[in-house]
């Protein structure tokens, strides 16, 4: 399929709000459906979530081979910011633009267009189908809170929007076998003694560290049936990971997607001292998931990462049982996934040192959470 049309929009109920985007990708002909994305994005503004329907729109476009890209939005900030035409002034939309331009850089040409809303109703119903989404599953959540049992009778809104089997588990519909993640945060080190940033450095683990992870690799062997672990390339996962696999005697799977945030120039900073060094962006980067540390990367360029490596582990391990080995942010990541929540749950949970979390997703796509920071074997 060498030249595709892609129709990208986004929205927020309350900009910023509970936002989502949608796109979709025609064959040149504007009649034949090749591909659609549409997703949840959590609290953010109309501007990001419009870029983020963008990028989908382009990734989609290149997993289908094409070669010549016609981008049609109803958005005139990023068509023409993107065409060049436009200087990008707020910070947010700078890291988003540079992934589209870099999705852009693979494509032989890509022409950009304003279209009006109602020409873009396509991508503007996934966008919505992506909120309303969102709407359901916190109506389930406070239905849970409220003291329903399962098989309560529940008032779901828009559900023909959604499907009753996109949500899990068990009473709410969930088709097939789920792929368990048991995800284990590794052991300690000395700079988080000192609870210092450690992103992409390499400390080793303490001796409490070492000791926390063979307590968490006896833990996990008696569980069993566990088909695999899988790790974080650093070396304070990595060790975490080797105790575990002995522990199991299962295979040991090194993913690069599975690494830590990179905290760029705060790295090894306290988070006072970021605070200090650069006050206004320390600030926007605690509000905006959008806004990258400075040299570093975004949380919302993590959470593209580890939605990778949970398409990834689905796919490896269907139906199994996969000890997971990483950080506190792909950790909290996967479990916001699971939670079909924003990134505000980043900044709220809490994770210890050698903990297990449990998240469940299944071929359906739904995802349920099971467990969060457990310590007991600790």
């Amino acid at each position: 399929m060498s030249e595709v049309i892609v129709e990208a929009d986004g929205g927020s109920r309350g900009n910023p709000g509970p936002a989502g985007y949608g796109a979709v990708v025609f064959a040149a002909d504007h009649v034949r459906v090749l591909a659609e994305r549409k997703e949840f994005i959590g609290v953010a503004t109309n501007n990001v979530a419009e870029y983020r329907g963008l990028i989908a729109g382009l990734a989609a476009a290149a997993e289908l081979g094409a070669r010549v890209v016609t981008v049609r939005m109803d958005s005139k900030l990023v068509v023409e910011q993107m065409s060049g035409r436009w200087k990008i002034k707020h910070a947010s939309m700078i890291p988003l633009a540079e992934q589209a331009r870099a999705l852009v850089a693979g494509f032989d040409r890509v022409s950009f267009t304003w279209i009006p809303r109602a020409e873009n109703s396509h991508a503007d119903r996934l966008a919505n189908e992506a909120m309303d989404d969102s709407e359901l599953t916190a109506t389930v959540r406070e239905a849970v809170a409220a003291g329903h049992a399962p098989g309560d009778q529940v008032p779901v809104p828009k559900a023909e929007s959604v499907g009753a089997n996109k949500f899990s588990p068990g009473w709410t519909g969930a088709l097939g076998k789920p792929t368990r993640l048991l995800l284990l945060r590794h052991g300690q080190t000395a700079l988080s003694v000192e609870r210092r940033y450690s992103g992409r450095g390499n400390p080793p683990l303490t001796d409490l560290g070492r000791e926390q992870v063979e307590r968490a690799a006896k833990m996990l062997a008696a569980k069993g049936d566990i088909a695999a672990v899988v790790s974080s390339p650093l070396q304070r996962a990595r060790s975490t990971a080797e105790a575990a696999a002995t522990a199991l005697d299962v295979p040991l799977r090194i993913l690069d997607g599975l690494i830590e945030t990179d905290f760029g120039d705060w790295e090894g900073l306290t988070f006072t001292e970021a605070a200090q060094r650069d006050p206004i962006l320390h600030s926007d980067w605690l509000g905006d998931s959008s806004i990258p540390a400075p040299g570093g990367e975004s949380f919302d360029q993590v959470r593209e990462r580890i939605e990778g490596v949970r398409r990834d582990l689905v796919a490896l391990y269907p139906g199994q049982n996969v000890v997971v080995v990483s950080h506190v942010t792909p950790i909290k990541t996967l479990l916001q996934l699971a939670l079909g929540v924003g990134p505000s749950l980043l900044y709220r949970l809490h994770l210890d040192l050698a903990s297990l979390c449990i998240a469940e997703f299944y071929p359906d796509g739904g995802a349920s959470v099971r467990l969060v920071n457990d310590t007991s074997y600790l």
